[in-house]
């Protein structure tokens, strides 16, 4: 007997679908070949790690011994793969090339099509069922709709859906509301959201010579501003000029821990970021919330402030304010999200910035990372919605509970051990590994007051002298 044309094999021959060739997305899929299930990894960029690729020239936080995967390793093992040197601190470039374009190959071997470039999820459901109908809902396959580079459209089905696609694609803007600021989208041309490739010419060129604000107060912002300086000190680079813009005020951790943060490298970096400031290629304006980006006769852009402060005009701007996941595939699924971070509801109070400020992240997994609608798992940055907070280990321990679930070993996937370093710092820190981790969050300003905006020039005597704490002290508002 023929069967119909819309018949669907039954659900377990059918592939655990992960969104996503990155790190977090690749090692799922390791561990799955592990369990003996099958993955089919679908990534809308032409090689794996697209979005690190694009962040190549930024050194990680975390040394390779924190960004490979244990399962990945193994995968890797047979095929004559050396692994990179533990202590040394690799690049996104390095991370793709060395670790994850490996990886992806052997996963790709014995023409099994497991990875599949080039293809972008459109959208995710319940065959035959939209997120209102609940007969035999959970009977049914997962479908995914995807389109692939040359416009192809295509239905995949699924016994599972891992999203592992992370939050790159979706930057936050300058507007404070989190809505774009008024003229932001027309002023594109002078603005990025991406901390820039200095050692690209063009890119170099852009920067060299002009007055560039900084927008945002963590670690990407900390980079941009080195590396600005940097670039002042060079020949080329005479009149470079900085502004950093803060939505919160400077206190003694807004430089991030120093010697005291277990990542060093990320000490080290807030470190160099003071002494760009200090040294006077850059200045701050403290408590300014970006409402409106106008364009000067000079074409040269002016930052607005909710109170009506002007700040003067700037050659570029390079936004740095965090991202947010992009939901809008899912939409037809039951995700259960917490109402501010856009996290699965039972992670959401682990890593809440507003509370967990001091890079505190408890072990958690597949238990944390459900939702009403069973199969479905949110994980690695995109786990984390909009909170800072997020290291390549944790995703790592999160694939592996998640893929224990599915292969039906409860016991394994409910023994989570995750062990993660301090930041050092107890105000607005963050446990950062990349870009795509980073956040603007103000939770330390906001639980008391905003200090009014003020403009400090950090480099001077007197502020270097006192740290350039111009926040109130003993408690609240002095």
């Amino acid at each position: 007997m023929t069967a119909p044309v819309n018949h669907v094999p039954t659900t377990p021959e059918l592939p655990v679908v992960i969104v996503g060739a990155g790190p977090i997305g690749l090692a799922a899929a390791a561990h799955l070949v592990e369990r003996g299930l099958e993955p089919l990894v679908l990534e809308g960029g032409s090689s794996a790690g697209a979005a690190v690729r694009e962040w190549s020239h930024v050194r990680l936080f975390s040394p390779w011994a924190e960004v490979t995967d244990e399962a990945a390793e193994k995968l890797l093992a047979p095929t004559g793969w050396t692994r990179p040197d533990g202590a040394a601190y690799p690049t996104g470039g390095d991370w793709a090339e060395q670790y994850l374009q490996p990886l992806a190959d052997v996963l790709g071997d014995h023409d099994r099509d497991r990875v599949r470039f080039g293809t972008t999820v459109t959208g995710v459901s319940r065959a035959g069922r939209d997120r209102v109908v609940d007969t035999d809902r959970e009977d049914q396959p997962f479908v995914v709709h995807i389109r692939t580079a040359d416009g192809h459209e295509e239905r995949l089905h699924a016994r599972a859906v891992i999203d592992a696609s992370g939050t790159w694609t979706t930057p936050s803007p300058a507007g404070a509301s989190g809505l774009p600021a008024l003229g932001e989208r027309a002023a594109a041309d002078r603005i990025t959201y991406r901390v820039p490739d200095l050692n690209d010419p063009s890119v170099r060129a852009r920067y060299a010579g002009k007055r560039t604000a900084v927008v945002g107060s963590g670690a990407s912002a900390f980079t941009a501003l080195a590396y600005l300086a940097d670039l002042a000190k060079s020949d080329d680079g005479t009149g470079t000029k900085a502004v950093w813009v803060l939505r919160r005020g400077i206190s003694g951790s807004t430089f991030g821990g120093g010697e005291a943060d277990q990542l060093p490298a990320r000490g080290a970096l807030g470190l160099a970021a003071k002494a760009a400031v200090d040294q006077g290629h850059a200045e701050a304006v403290t408590g300014f919330r970006t409402d409106a980006v106008e364009r000067a006769d000079d074409g040269r852009l002016v930052l607005v402030g909710e109170d009506g402060q002007r700040l003067e005009p700037v050659d570029e701007v390079i936004v740095l304010t965090g991202f947010r996941p992009d939901l809008s595939f899912l939409s037809e699924l039951r995700l259960d999200l917490d109402v501010r971070l856009q996290a699965p509801v039972e992670l959401a109070p682990l890593i809440d910035p507003n509370q967990h400020s001091c890079g505190t992240v408890y072990p958690h997994g597949h238990r944390e990372l459900s939702h009403p609608e069973q199969g479905v798992y949110l994980v690695g940055v995109k786990s984390y919605g909009r909170a800072p907070t997020f290291l390549a280990l944790t995703g790592y321990e999160q694939v592996r509970s998640v893929v224990a679930a599915l292969a039906g070993d409860l016991d394994s996937a409910d023994r989570v051990e995750l062990t993660l370093p301090e930041t050092g710092v107890c105000k607005g820190g963050g446990l950062l590994t990349t870009p795509e981790t980073e956040a603007d969050t103000e939770a330390d300003a906001e639980g008391c007051c905003a200090p009014e905006p003020t403009l400090v020039e950090i480099g001077t005597p007197a502020a270097t002298a006192s740290t350039g704490d111009t926040t109130p002290t003993g408690g609240c508002c002095g």
